[in-house]
Protein backbone atom coordinates (compact mmCIF):
# COMPACT_ATOMS: atom_id res chain seq x y z
CA UNK A 1 0.00 0.00 0.00
CA UNK A 2 2.74 2.08 0.70
CA UNK A 3 4.11 2.00 -2.98
CA UNK A 4 0.60 2.73 -4.17
CA UNK A 5 0.22 5.80 -1.89
CA UNK A 6 3.42 6.81 -3.21
CA UNK A 7 2.57 6.79 -6.44
CA UNK A 8 -0.24 9.08 -5.72
CA UNK A 9 1.79 11.80 -3.68
CA UNK A 10 4.28 11.80 -6.69
CA UNK A 11 1.17 12.49 -9.30
CA UNK A 12 -0.24 14.58 -7.12
CA UNK A 13 3.11 16.67 -6.28
CA UNK A 14 4.04 16.70 -10.30
CA UNK A 15 0.58 17.60 -11.77
CA UNK A 16 1.25 21.79 -11.50
CA UNK A 17 4.50 20.66 -13.99
CA UNK A 18 2.14 18.65 -16.50
CA UNK A 19 -0.83 21.53 -16.90
CA UNK A 20 1.31 24.34 -18.03
CA UNK A 21 2.13 22.78 -21.95
CA UNK A 22 -1.30 22.19 -22.43
CA UNK A 23 -2.58 25.63 -20.85
CA UNK A 24 -0.15 27.47 -23.13
CA UNK A 25 -1.20 25.03 -26.34
CA UNK A 26 -5.02 25.86 -25.87
CA UNK A 27 -4.72 29.54 -24.92
CA UNK A 28 -1.79 31.27 -25.81
CA UNK A 29 -0.69 32.77 -29.30
CA UNK A 30 0.22 35.92 -29.45
CA UNK A 31 3.58 37.41 -29.81
CA UNK A 32 6.24 34.74 -30.25
CA UNK A 33 8.89 34.98 -27.16
CA UNK A 34 12.28 34.84 -29.60
CA UNK A 35 10.37 38.08 -31.88
CA UNK A 36 10.88 36.34 -34.33
CA UNK A 37 15.07 36.68 -34.07
CA UNK A 38 17.28 34.16 -36.07
CA UNK A 39 20.09 32.03 -34.98
CA UNK A 40 22.55 30.15 -37.89
CA UNK A 41 19.78 30.18 -40.18
CA UNK A 42 16.99 29.17 -37.98
CA UNK A 43 14.50 30.60 -35.65
CA UNK A 44 15.46 30.79 -32.00
CA UNK A 45 12.15 29.10 -30.67
CA UNK A 46 9.47 29.74 -33.64
CA UNK A 47 5.84 30.71 -33.97
CA UNK A 48 4.14 28.21 -31.35
CA UNK A 49 6.58 29.37 -28.10
CA UNK A 50 4.62 32.81 -27.20
CA UNK A 51 4.39 35.11 -24.25
CA UNK A 52 0.65 34.63 -23.11
CA UNK A 53 1.37 31.19 -23.88
CA UNK A 54 3.86 31.24 -20.64
CA UNK A 55 2.09 33.44 -18.86
CA UNK A 56 -0.96 31.29 -19.03
CA UNK A 57 0.98 28.19 -18.73
CA UNK A 58 2.82 29.09 -15.86
CA UNK A 59 -0.45 30.77 -14.30
CA UNK A 60 -2.29 27.07 -14.62
CA UNK A 61 -0.07 25.00 -13.22
CA UNK A 62 0.06 27.00 -10.02
CA UNK A 63 -3.74 27.90 -9.95
CA UNK A 64 -3.94 23.87 -10.10
CA UNK A 65 -1.32 23.07 -7.18
CA UNK A 66 -3.33 25.77 -5.59
CA UNK A 67 -6.74 24.40 -6.06
CA UNK A 68 -4.86 20.42 -5.04
CA UNK A 69 -3.71 21.91 -1.62
CA UNK A 70 -7.63 22.89 -0.84
CA UNK A 71 -8.93 19.98 -2.18
CA UNK A 72 -5.91 17.85 -0.72
CA UNK A 73 -8.10 18.08 2.65
CA UNK A 74 -10.82 16.51 2.47
CA UNK A 75 -9.10 14.04 0.30
CA UNK A 76 -7.46 12.41 3.73
CA UNK A 77 -4.36 11.96 5.02
CA UNK A 78 -1.94 10.82 1.82
CA UNK A 79 -2.45 13.91 -0.11
CA UNK A 80 -3.32 16.57 2.50
CA UNK A 81 0.61 16.34 3.27
CA UNK A 82 1.82 17.09 -0.13
CA UNK A 83 0.29 20.90 -0.47
CA UNK A 84 -1.28 22.77 2.36
CA UNK A 85 -3.02 26.13 1.46
CA UNK A 86 -0.44 28.35 2.55
CA UNK A 87 1.81 31.23 0.70
CA UNK A 88 4.95 28.76 1.34
CA UNK A 89 3.83 26.47 -1.72
CA UNK A 90 4.10 29.24 -4.49
CA UNK A 91 7.76 29.01 -4.85
CA UNK A 92 7.68 25.30 -5.07
CA UNK A 93 4.16 25.36 -7.41
CA UNK A 94 6.01 28.08 -9.83
CA UNK A 95 9.11 26.49 -9.62
CA UNK A 96 7.66 22.87 -11.39
CA UNK A 97 4.97 25.14 -13.66
CA UNK A 98 7.62 27.68 -14.59
CA UNK A 99 10.03 24.83 -15.37
CA UNK A 100 7.49 22.90 -17.25
CA UNK A 101 7.37 25.82 -19.56
CA UNK A 102 11.44 26.74 -19.80
CA UNK A 103 12.06 22.61 -20.58
CA UNK A 104 9.53 22.82 -23.18
CA UNK A 105 11.21 25.80 -24.59
CA UNK A 106 14.67 24.28 -23.97
CA UNK A 107 13.15 21.46 -26.30
CA UNK A 108 11.86 23.52 -29.07
CA UNK A 109 15.54 25.60 -29.14
CA UNK A 110 17.19 22.32 -29.45
CA UNK A 111 14.74 21.41 -32.35
CA UNK A 112 15.43 24.47 -33.61
CA UNK A 113 19.24 23.62 -33.93
CA UNK A 114 18.54 20.87 -35.58
CA UNK A 115 16.92 23.42 -38.18
CA UNK A 116 13.65 20.95 -37.11
CA UNK A 117 10.13 23.13 -37.73
CA UNK A 118 7.95 23.61 -35.22
CA UNK A 119 5.56 20.32 -34.90
CA UNK A 120 8.35 17.70 -36.10
CA UNK A 121 8.20 14.57 -33.84
CA UNK A 122 11.44 13.73 -31.71
CA UNK A 123 10.32 10.87 -29.35
CA UNK A 124 11.27 11.24 -25.77
CA UNK A 125 12.42 14.52 -26.11
CA UNK A 126 9.18 16.28 -26.90
CA UNK A 127 7.49 14.02 -23.78
CA UNK A 128 10.14 14.54 -21.20
CA UNK A 129 11.84 18.02 -21.51
CA UNK A 130 9.00 19.67 -19.70
CA UNK A 131 9.08 17.35 -16.75
CA UNK A 132 13.12 17.00 -17.03
CA UNK A 133 13.20 21.53 -16.61
CA UNK A 134 10.23 21.22 -14.08
CA UNK A 135 12.36 18.42 -11.95
CA UNK A 136 15.12 20.78 -11.87
CA UNK A 137 13.92 24.04 -11.01
CA UNK A 138 11.76 22.56 -8.80
CA UNK A 139 15.17 20.60 -6.89
CA UNK A 140 16.78 24.69 -7.19
CA UNK A 141 14.15 25.88 -5.05
CA UNK A 142 12.21 23.84 -2.80
CA UNK A 143 15.05 20.50 -2.69
CA UNK A 144 13.15 19.31 0.46
CA UNK A 145 10.29 18.77 -1.30
CA UNK A 146 11.22 17.21 -4.43
CA UNK A 147 13.49 14.93 -1.92
CA UNK A 148 10.45 14.24 0.23
CA UNK A 149 8.15 13.35 -3.25
CA UNK A 150 10.07 12.03 -5.82
CA UNK A 151 13.58 11.02 -4.15
CA UNK A 152 13.52 9.60 -0.55
CA UNK A 153 11.40 6.19 0.88
CA UNK A 154 9.03 4.67 -1.86
CA UNK A 155 8.88 8.16 -3.10
CA UNK A 156 11.20 7.19 -6.40
CA UNK A 157 9.00 4.23 -7.09
CA UNK A 158 6.16 7.14 -7.31
CA UNK A 159 8.11 9.56 -9.93
CA UNK A 160 9.23 6.07 -11.76
CA UNK A 161 5.43 5.89 -12.05
CA UNK A 162 4.57 9.24 -13.30
CA UNK A 163 7.69 9.65 -15.47
CA UNK A 164 5.93 6.18 -16.96
CA UNK A 165 2.76 7.08 -17.25
CA UNK A 166 4.04 10.81 -18.74
CA UNK A 167 4.59 9.43 -22.37
CA UNK A 168 1.25 7.89 -23.20
CA UNK A 169 -0.65 10.71 -21.46
CA UNK A 170 1.11 13.06 -23.51
CA UNK A 171 0.47 11.27 -26.69
CA UNK A 172 -2.96 10.76 -25.53
CA UNK A 173 -3.59 14.74 -25.06
CA UNK A 174 -1.59 16.06 -28.08
CA UNK A 175 -4.31 13.60 -30.26
CA UNK A 176 -7.17 14.85 -28.55
CA UNK A 177 -5.73 18.69 -29.53
CA UNK A 178 -5.19 17.35 -32.76
CA UNK A 179 -8.49 15.49 -33.04
CA UNK A 180 -10.06 19.31 -31.77
CA UNK A 181 -7.98 21.11 -34.51
CA UNK A 182 -5.86 22.81 -31.48
CA UNK A 183 -2.63 20.86 -32.71
CA UNK A 184 -1.33 20.41 -36.15
CA UNK A 185 0.07 17.48 -36.06
CA UNK A 186 -0.92 14.51 -33.53
CA UNK A 187 2.14 14.24 -31.78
Amino acid sequence: MDAFWSAARALWFFLPAMLPNTSAAIFGGGRPIDGGRMLRGNRLLGDGKTWRGLFIGISSGILLGYAESILSIPLGAHLSTVYTPSPEILPVLFALSAGSMLGDIGGAFLKRRKGMPKGEKVPLLDQYDFSAGAFLLALAVAPSYVLMYLINGYAPLGFAFVLAIIYPLHRLINYIGYRRGLKSVPW
